[in-house]
């Protein structure tokens, strides 16, 4: 793009740090917790996260939107952040997929963007202080009055974000992975029965979705306020617990849910948001953390087996707190040692903190899915064998 034809934007932090730079995508002004983001792809994907919701997401990768945008790749029906920021943009991509530019498509869908600012710098100052609430505005340039309303916006900790992204009706969803994406081709395969999972969506991700569905279960998605007595109408083989975004502990609907599916002694799979909630639900307590985890290739694991994980998250379960006679941790984030996944000692119920169905990143994970098929099959010949 001619200089020429550039407008400026301005984005300050709520500590007072500036940046200047250009817009890219919709212009106005947008309020929101400034966090990072270090994969280095799958930007679509991580825009339409709903975990994302309220954020401003800072790309590290050191140029965005080479590959364009498609509609396959979005995990929800829109973009979910608050606004963008990234070193070098590129209006002009090149991939056999791409319908639309990245900034066409960011101006199309109302979401502020910024770019050409010293983005190591700016992840640098969130990794030392903390994730901070900031502003991008090609309206308000003046640095004064852009901090003045940063300053007034509410902290992440103790919002409840979820009924902003959970769905406002009960669907099924049957959509498995795609063949040309399919990494497990014997995933149905190696089931052989179907199984009801009813999914409670704290703002849920297709591919979560599509991969429950690649392991032959059918999916019901309801939202976040569902009663326990409705969910278990469904007579449900399982219940997921979905990822979504802000406090968990605000969520005490959701919570409060989880506590009454428990005494049903269900499977239950949670991921993300469904594990801090099933966290809370179990009596445990949760945290946020400095600046989270946000990225491809994060490290997890207890023992023998290591997982390269997929993770966006800004809470963490407090060990600690954890109810040690009827809940282990299975899995520690090894890059800082928080809790990356728990289970039950005698019920078939297991969360994990990152996100195994992986779009974008590695498969590692993968067999979470197959492992809460696997419990829902030994609960059904369970029940079958108490009958005779």
């Amino acid at each position: 793009m001619p200089l020429s034809d550039t407008i400026p934007a301005l984005l300050v932090l709520a500590d007072g740090t500036t940046y200047r730079g250009w817009s890219f995508g919709a212009l106005g002004t947008t309020i929101g917790e400034v966090v990072f983001n270090t994969g280095m792809t799958g930007y679509q994907e991580v825009l339409t996260d709903p975990s994302y919701r309220g954020q401003i997401v800072i790309f590290t990768y050191p140029e965005l939107g080479n590959t364009g945008v498609n509609s396959e790749d979005e995990e929800s029906a829109r973009p979910q952040v608050r606004g963008a920021i990234a070193r070098n943009i590129c209006q002009r991509p090149s991939n056999w997929r791409s319908t639309q530019s990245l900034p066409d498509y960011l101006k199309q869908q109302q979401i502020p963007g910024i770019y050409g600012i010293d983005t190591r710098s700016l992840t640098r100052k969130i990794r030392t202080l903390g994730a901070m609430n900031g502003g991008i505005s090609t309206a308000i340039l003046d640095e004064a009055e852009l901090l003045e309303q940063v300053q007034a916006a509410p902290s992440m900790a103790g919002l409840n974000l979820v009924r902003e992204v959970t769905t406002s009706t009960t669907y099924e969803w049957s959509n498995p992975t795609a063949p040309a994406w399919e990494f497990n081709q014997d995933a149905a395969a190696n089931i052989g029965e179907s199984f009801t999972v009813v999914a409670l969506d704290f703002g849920v991700k297709r591919n979560i979705l599509r991969r429950l569905a690649s392991y032959g279960c059918r999916v019901i998605v309801v939202p976040a306020d569902t009663s326990p007595e409705e969910i278990l109408n469904y007579n449900p083989d399982g219940i997921f617990l979905s990822n979504g975004p802000g406090d968990p502990s605000a969520v005490t609907e959701g919570i409060e849910t989880a506590k009454a599916l428990l005494l049903s002694q269900k499977p239950i799979f949670g991921i993300c948001m469904g594990h801090q909630i099933l966290g809370h639900a179990l009596g445990a307590e949760t945290f946020k953390l400095k600046f989270g985890h946000r990225g491809l290739n994060q490290p997890a694991g207890l023992q023998q087996r290591i997982e390269i994980t997929s993770q966006n998250h800004s809470f963490a379960i407090d060990p600690d707190s954890l109810p040690t006679a009827v809940v282990e941790v299975s899995h520690l984030n090894l890059n800082d040692l928080t809790v990356a996944g728990v289970r039950h000692k005698s019920l078939p119920i297991f969360s994990v903190q990152y996100h195994p169905e992986a779009s974008p990143g590695p498969h590692d994970a993968d067999y979470l899915f197959e492992q809460f098929v696997q419990s829902m099959q030994t609960a059904r010949q369970a029940a079958i064998a108490k009958v005779k």
